[in-house]
């Protein structure tokens, strides 16, 4: 019940952002990562997004040398991460696959490459063959999976063999074994399991002021509380499950097996 509440309010502002957003200012959702303020190298145009950026290195490089794999993202939102992975890390060929046939639309215009696709589908049902991809990249996105089995299922069946669902993600702190429990039960090995909530938290404390000033730019003031809610800036809700532990934030590697 309580994650088909939030898809639908989720959906809701999903769909708010994407049309108030005219001049594509918001193309990544999510919290970010920063380790000792630390900043890899990136383009100018690139910069804004500084820490989420970090957060998709992060991930998208713990499946090792991306530039002979098939890549999916699942859950591409905007497409910011899946454009960075693909530029930085060069690999073979990207697919990103959303729920909001809205965000599949901004993405197809405004990362149109060659080696690029994007296409609306359910994370509960892959749209792709069997064996399709070397790695999988599901970034902040699957709490709000109503079924994570029925995900991991169809996740382990378009990989191929020995191929790497690389997953950033947070939940509450009782919830972590569960989730780990159904890794191992549906033929995933873990190879890494990494706690980054002190990075996330990092991160949020150095993005709140940009945050804070697209969220003036882009809402009206009755909304500015659900928008930093939803932005995890400094002293909101979001921010201080954080701070306190109720929410954990994890990365991992898995392979299948």
């Amino acid at each position: 019940m309580r994650n088909k509440l939030f898809n639908a309010f989720f959906r809701i502002w999903y769909w708010y952002v994407s049309t108030i957003d005219k001049n594509d200012e918001v193309i990544f959702m999510n919290f970010g990562y920063s380790k000792d303020q630390e900043k890899i190298e990136l383009e100018e145009i690139d910069k804004k997004n500084q820490y989420s950026a970090q957060l998709y290195h992060l991930v998208a490089s713990g499946g090792g040398d991306l530039k002979e794999k098939e890549v999916l993202e699942v859950g591409s939102g905007r497409g910011g991460g899946l454009s960075y992975v693909n530029r930085y890390l060069k690999p073979k060929k990207v697919v990103g696959i959303d729920l909001s046939a809205k965000a599949v639309e901004f993405c197809n215009k405004k990362y149109a490459v060659e080696n690029a696709k994007f296409k609306q589908g359910n994370a509960e049902s892959l749209p792709f063959k069997d064996s399709s991809f070397g790695v999988v990249l599901n970034v902040e996105s699957s709490h709000r999976y109503e079924n994570m089995e029925k995900f991991l299922k169809e996740v382990h069946r378009v990989l191929k063999p020995n191929g790497h669902l690389l997953l950033t993600d947070f939940r509450f702190d009782f919830e972590i074994e569960e989730m780990e429990s159904l890794f191992k039960q549906e033929n995933f090995r873990i190879d890494k399991s990494e706690d980054i909530t002190p990075h996330v938290l990092e991160a949020l404390r150095l993005s709140t002021k940009e945050r804070e000033k697209l969220i003036l730019k882009l809402t009206p003031k009755f909304l500015h509380g659900i928008a930093k809610q939803f932005a995890g800036t400094e002293g909101s809700l979001t921010y201080n499950k954080f701070a306190t532990r109720e929410y954990v934030y994890k990365n991992y590697i898995l392979t299948t097996v």
